[in-house]
């Protein structure tokens, strides 16, 4: 069974799914700790779930407090590590330390819309579809390897509310189907951690932000 860490800075809508999905055993893996960078409800459900948290508050210099966050991370010894609606960028040297098991599911069908309004992004595009994706965290912005994304159809009347609840329903289950494969073999993170950083094609629309959201 897969040990899991889950780092959130909202509301934690996606860990409490995959939270009671690991539970009612559709998942093989335990969440073995929430971690946060700010006091938020995501961690208020892990603790009322019984589940050790901590919160390690952001601190310029941010490498120095990526390095102090993954001290903590690490101090759990998890398999895997899932970035779960985590809004702070950790550094290159953070996320050497756990890649290729550092695991991000992201609100568009990557490489189009990287960065952190995926769905806004979308929208002023005019696009007809967009949709959802799970990969390995990189040093990149939404560069790592993809380990699954799906389509998600834009409706004429979406709003960036409307769309995003819309695939946050896929990333939770495209983030379930990765875990699950991690677990049974079928994904090989190793593998796929050695693929070739993805860049944004030609015909891909959208900007890679990468400045943190506050």
């Amino acid at each position: 069974m897969l040990r899991v860490v889950v780092l959130v800075s909202g509301s934690g809508t996606n860990f409490a799914d995959l939270l009671e999905r690991t539970r009612a055993g559709q998942v093989p893996a335990e969440i073995i700790a929430v971690g946060a960078d700010r006091e938020c409800a995501g961690l208020d459900i892990a603790r009322a779930a019984g589940i050790p948290t901590f919160v390690e508050p952001f601190a310029p210099p941010r490498e120095a407090w990526s390095m102090a966050i993954a001290d903590r991370v690490e101090a759990f010894e998890p398999d895997v590590v899932v970035l779960s609606g985590f809004m702070r960028l950790l550094s290159a040297e953070a996320v050497a330390r756990f890649e290729p098991t550092l695991l991000n599911t992201h609100p568009a069908f990557l490489p189009e819309f990287p960065g952190a309004h995926g769905v806004r992004d979308a929208l002023a595009a005019g696009v007809r579809e967009t949709g959802a994706s799970v990969i390995i965290v990189d040093s990149g912005v939404d560069t790592g390897p993809i380990l699954a994304r799906q389509r998600v159809p834009v409706l004429p009347d979406d709003t960036e509310a409307t769309l995003h609840e819309r695939i946050k329903v896929l990333e939770r289950e495209l983030l379930a189907d990765v875990l699950t494969g991690i677990a049974d073999g079928s994904i090989d993170l190793a593998d796929h951690g050695l693929e070739r950083r993805l860049e944004p094609t030609a015909d891909s629309a959208g900007s890679a932000a990468a400045e943190e959201a506050q």
